[in-house]
């Protein structure tokens, strides 16, 4: 089937790619690449990725597609779903004969309801998705596809069983073929990554059991399955080739360091290569394996830090001890590691006190740069039945009011002894704490004077945190 792979148009600045956990306008101009729409693009000969927020493209750019395919597989997450399905209903009403499928944690957690929400959605595939859709794609009947629901002949809701969960990665063609053949690497922003950059996986699932963390409760899963240390130098040696203008690689595996061995492993194979390249990576990998993925390229690791306060850090599992963190984060200074941490405030446990622990804690550790977000209960989620069952969510809130019209991140959680809007209100007084000192002013300002294209980068950033902030206030 003539196959289009679509991350849908949305409100501007969204950046929710098939890889990215942050259905939202970020801080400044962030795009994450489709690399979940990718992978099963990179499997279906002839098929297109068209990834309409990062292209700039609108819905009108998008209907004429509708005509030219058999199928189109959209990307869907809980914020965005609402706005898909009225993409999907514009492309079935300009190509009635078009099968659309939806794709992403959004409809593994709920296929049923999803399928429902529209009769211009044929089907979704559950699970991880990749060889469900190339078995559609190769025209094989739905019923005998692992993996999806659909409608049956007599307009009944029917689920195939099951998808086993991919265990030999290696099965997953490259990426970057797709990348090439659709993408404009150019487009792809992130504050901290060098740019143009690169972003894949090397792996799937997480062992960490953070209880608000989308992907390994819903896809992923909780077993770090990977591919071969060669499969992906393989992968690595044709980025020079096919982009030669890219700086850096970033792997978006959940924690690239979970696995020592092999991280270290695949960095003496970076290193020979060459490349520039950052990671995930949890606030605990010892100083030894930091040293051999500095030695060959790593510049930068993003950590989740979560918060300051070992209470919270415990009531949503996150694996972690403040002093091990903060000794973790001096070796990455010793050896010359950047670092972007993120944070999240609203969290169960969390309070006015908390919030201001927190941002004492960033302040100590000092990241070069930092990412703070609003406690998100996505279904699918410990956090969301949680917060079902605790009473954290208004009865009226289906889960799904993560953002507002505007696609800036809302609070979704309320406590009894902290509000929606304290919580709200703490993001712009945590980047203003942090940022606003004397000492990160005279690091980002040195930063500046030692590169004319990060003054100009920053200076841009700059204007666009500040619009950040001004979206915030209320409409």
């Amino acid at each position: 089937m003539r196959t289009l792979f679509l991350h849908p148009p949305s409100y501007d600045g969204f950046d929710g790619g098939a890889g990215s956990r942050y259905q939202a306008k970020r801080e400044v101009r962030s795009f994450w690449y489709p690399t979940w729409l990718a992978q099963p693009a990179a499997l279906v000969p002839e098929s297109r990725l068209v990834d309409a927020p990062a292209a700039g493209l609108s819905l009108s750019d998008v209907l004429p597609m509708a005509r030219q395919y058999d199928l189109a597989v959209l990307h869907t997450s809980s914020p965005s779903f609402p706005g898909d399905v009225q993409v999907a209903e514009a492309l079935k009403k300009e190509n009635p004969e078009l099968r659309i499928g939806f794709v992403g944690a959004k409809v593994a957690v709920d296929p049923e309801g999803s399928l429902l929400a529209s009769p211009a959605i044929d089907f979704v595939a559950r699970e991880e998705f990749d060889f469900t859709i190339a078995e559609i794609a190769e025209g094989r009947p739905w019923s005998e596809v692992d993996g999806v629901t659909y409608r049956d002949a007599a307009g009944r809701v029917a689920h195939t069983p099951d998808r086993a969960i991919l265990e030999d990665m290696d099965r997953l063609p490259f990426v970057t073929d797709v990348y090439k053949r659709d993408l404009r690497v150019e487009d792809y922003f992130i504050g901290y990554l060098k740019h143009p950059y690169v972003s894949l996986y090397t792996g799937r699932g997480c062992r960490s059991k953070c209880t608000f963390c989308l992907w390994p409760q819903t896809v992923g899963g909780h077993r770090y399955r990977t591919r071969s240390t060669g499969h992906v130098l393989d992968e690595m040696a044709l980025i020079p080739r096919y982009f030669p203008q890219v700086q850096e690689v970033f792997f978006d595996d959940d924690t690239f360091t979970d696995d020592g061995k092999r991280a270290e492993e695949i960095a003496r194979g970076l290193g020979k290569l060459g490349l520039t390249w950052s990671c995930n990576a949890k606030a605990n990998v010892p100083y030894d394996t930091l040293k051999v993925m500095k030695d060959n390229g790593l510049r930068l690791l993003l950590v989740g830090y979560e918060s300051g306060n070992q209470d919270i850090l415990n009531n949503i599992k996150k694996g972690i001890r403040l002093d091990i963190a903060r000794r973790f984060t001096r070796d990455c200074r010793a050896l010359g590691i950047t670092i972007h941490g993120t944070f999240i405030v609203g969290l169960p446990g969390e309070t006015r006190e908390t919030i201001q622990e927190t941002i004492r804690f960033a302040r100590e550790i000092n990241p070069h740069t930092i990412q703070v977000s609003i406690a998100a209960p996505y279904p699918g989620t410990y956090l969301y039945n949680q917060a079902k069952e605790r009473g954290w969510l208004p009865e009226d809130d289906a889960g799904t009011q993560l953002v507002d019209e505007r696609g800036v991140q809302t609070a979704a959680l309320t406590y009894p002894h902290l509000t929606r809007t304290e919580i709200f209100d703490s993001v712009e007084t945590f980047y203003k704490r942090f940022y606003f000192r004397a000492g990160k002013i005279a690091e980002m300002t040195a930063e500046m004077a030692r590169s004319p294209q990060m003054l100009r980068r920053r200076l841009r950033e700059g204007v666009e945190f500040f619009q950040f902030l001004r979206r915030r206030q209320p409409a």
